[in-house]
């Protein structure tokens, strides 16, 4: 597995790092170079599944696969969870067709260009989400309003995930080179709300990926 790091996360021009990861969705690995001079790739990088954020992410990617599909670029969705926990997760709350990967390391994090945030960052935001939250909340209580709104049990793995400094979420459009020709980063700030990518843009990028 790859451990490189760069210190931004990865633009539109740049080359995309090898990572070999564990298969949630399958037995063995996944490799980056696997898809490389057979079809482009769009891969999201994501915080544990106890992060509610993140489960939307992975949910948003399952819904778009099939039109990437259409276009021939495949889809990985990649999670800071280690691998049989996420197993249990995604076969109690399966996303057809999905592939997905195991990263407690957060390797592809770190390769991607993706940096931890700081505590006094994250707690000095209030998410704001009037259709689910009774008024805005800090992350941590909307962590715990939100897993217990939804079934999500903590287990002691994702304890030791969430006792980590948090991780930024990323997506990367790559294309059979594995150059990345379209990116989305998360953006942390004191009002901060849901936001995945637009899926027009997606598309668009994913067409132009395609021919």
């Amino acid at each position: 597995m790859s451990t490189s790091t760069v210190d931004r996360p990865l633009r539109p021009g740049d080359r995309a790092p090898n990572v070999v990861l564990d298969a949630i969705s399958r037995e063995g690995k996944i490799a980056l170079n696997d898809f490389r001079g057979h079809s482009p790739l769009l891969i999201g990088l994501f915080r544990g599944l106890h992060c509610p954020f993140c489960r939307r992410h992975v949910a948003a990617m399952a819904q778009l696969k099939p039109a990437l599909h259409e276009k021939g670029v495949e889809c990985l969705a990649v999670v800071n969870t280690p691998v049989e926990r996420a197993r249990l997760y995604f076969r109690y709350h399966p996303t057809p067709d999905l592939l997905a990967a195991s990263d407690p390391e957060r390797a592809s994090h770190r390769a991607f260009g993706l940096r931890e945030v700081g505590m006094d960052t994250v707690m000095a935001i209030r998410v704001h989400l009037p259709r689910e939250l009774p008024e805005p909340m800090d992350v941590m209580a909307m962590n715990e309003f939100l897993n217990k709104k939804e079934g999500y049990e903590i287990t002691e793995a994702d304890q030791q995930m969430m006792g980590r400094q948090p991780q930024l979420v990323g997506q990367f459009l790559l294309d059979r080179a594995g150059i990345v020709r379209w990116s989305f980063t998360e953006v942390l700030e004191v009002g901060y709300t849901f936001r995945a990518p637009n899926p027009e843009e997606l598309m668009s990028a994913a067409y132009q990926v395609a021919h």
